[in-house]
């Protein structure tokens, strides 16, 4: 798996282009993370769609009481220490510490009664993920593929989709949960190709820049073309070698994306304005989101923006006012700046934005200050993509224990996304074991929510 870095150039560069190439000409399996198989398995029914998909990933679990399911009249010790705000959109109320929120909510919808049975990280993360139930301490084998992964298999024959699978996620990731992001049984042609963010990603980091995807120097285009051309010779001679046509394919797979001039822009965030980055903030968060923007507009068709890194962030264990006062300026500002900014160039009706975690939090704060793991209850927005906005889908009661109104679980909200870019959730993939899986078993698409 390649991962490139998303660093601030005064810690020093991680990996150099060179090593950059290096991984990327070294060999079939770091190429397959590029995500570009040009044949497509078993033909992907469904329909074709343009439609792509930013999720926002609040990994360690959102306070859904905290943030969009306010409970002002709850008593004290449910319902927190913030008081709800009005928003542009009539009967959406949001916290006090989201107030730019307000001017983005007539373009979102809050599911607020999103919930399933598991507490655990690991496996919450996987349920919402894949829309299977997985366990706490899964090996590869026994983890189901993500939607990512999913869409950008369906995708696969599209050669315009140079780069369909992104995942940006923190400088030290958890790897057990990171898997839930990949593609499991699937080829790993279908995994995503991941990029490091600043670590925490709240943190103000003003010289944050996403590496490009230059070639080293001496090592133009069209150099790189011969020597492209001149392996193939190669191969031919080499037929006989198992792994020589797989082989051949990675290596131009990587020619495609190496050569590809939107990707290798969208990369280079000193493109935009010294405004438009403002706007989204000067956090890690806020200038991944910014490249997320610019990611879709190149064409990849979903990615991932994985806010999660370690413990007292959106896993509050301890002391959430504190935390929420720290983190939630940086969060209001790249959300309200990536909704606002799809809007104005006009790129919104064709770009889901989700935005959820694996669970909710405990309806009562706990003697740390803090709320702990709730799968009972929990929250999403959800806009873009034609979806039908300025709503809320679902109720919690009246202290935000589980849903009184509209149940909603991880499967129809995958249904939903299946449902927009075309893919049927009926259609099978083979697993590690050798048997027909089906994309989805449990989940209807939001019908409130379908255009």
């Amino acid at each position: 798996m390649i991962n490139l870095s998303v660093e601030q150039p005064q810690i020093g560069a991680a990996v150099s282009r060179r090593g950059f190439l290096r991984a990327t000409f070294g060999g079939a399996g770091s190429l397959a993370a590029l995500g570009q198989l040009h044949d497509s398995a078993q033909g992907s029914g469904g329909r074709r769609s343009d439609t792509a998909v930013i999720q926002i990933w609040l990994g360690g679990g959102p306070s859904h009481i905290d943030l969009y399911d306010l409970k002002p009249n709850a008593p004290r010790d449910f319902r927190g220490p913030y008081r709800p705000i009005a928003t542009e959109q009539p009967g959406i109320d949001v916290c006090e510490l989201l107030p730019k929120h307000a001017g983005i909510m007539p373009h979102l919808s809050v599911i607020r009664s999103l919930h399933h049975s598991s507490n655990d990280h690991v496996a919450g993360t996987h349920w919402m993920q894949t829309g299977y139930f997985g366990a706490t301490t899964p090996k590869p084998d026994q983890t189901h593929p993500s939607a990512g992964s999913i869409i950008a298999e369906t995708q696969s024959a599209d050669r315009s989709k140079v780069l369909p699978y992104v995942h940006v996620l923190p400088e030290l990731p958890i790897e057990t949960y990171s898997q839930q992001f990949r593609a499991a049984y699937l080829k790993s042609a279908y995994n995503p190709f991941e990029i490091r963010m600043p670590f925490p990603g709240y943190n103000a980091s003003e010289h944050f820049e996403a590496r490009d995807l230059s070639t080293v120097a001496g090592l133009d285009l069209d150099r790189m073309d011969r020597r492209l051309s001149l392996r193939q010779q190669f191969d031919r001679t080499l037929r006989a070698a198992e792994t020589a046509d797989a082989h051949s394919a990675d290596y131009r797979r990587a020619y495609d994306l190496l050569s590809s001039q939107p990707i290798r822009r969208a990369f280079d965030l000193a493109e935009e304005k010294p405004a438009v980055r403002a706007r989204y903030g000067s956090s890690g968060w806020g200038q991944a989101a910014l490249l997320c923007r610019r990611l879709v507009e190149a064409g990849a068709t979903f990615v991932t923006l994985n806010t999660d890194s370690s413990s007292n962030m959106w896993d509050n264990h301890v002391g959430i006012e504190k935390y929420f006062r720290i983190m939630l300026p940086a969060y209001d500002a790249m959300l309200s700046a990536l909704v606002g900014d799809l809007v104005e160039r006009g790129l919104y009706d064709r770009v889901v934005v989700l935005v959820w975690g694996e669970f909710g939090r405990t309806p009562r704060i706990n003697d740390k200050a803090g709320r702990d793991h709730w799968g009972s209850a929990g929250c999403a927005l959800t806009g873009g993509g034609g979806l039908r906005v300025g709503q809320v889908i679902g109720a919690t009661t009246s202290k935000g224990e589980e849903p009184s109104q509209r149940p909603i679980r991880p499967g129809d909200v995958l249904a939903t996304l299946y449902e927009l870019v075309g893919v049927d959730p009926a259609r099978q993939f083979t697993n590690h074991a050798g048997r027909p899986v089906p994309v989805l078993t449990d989940g209807e698409p939001i019908a409130e929510l379908m255009p």
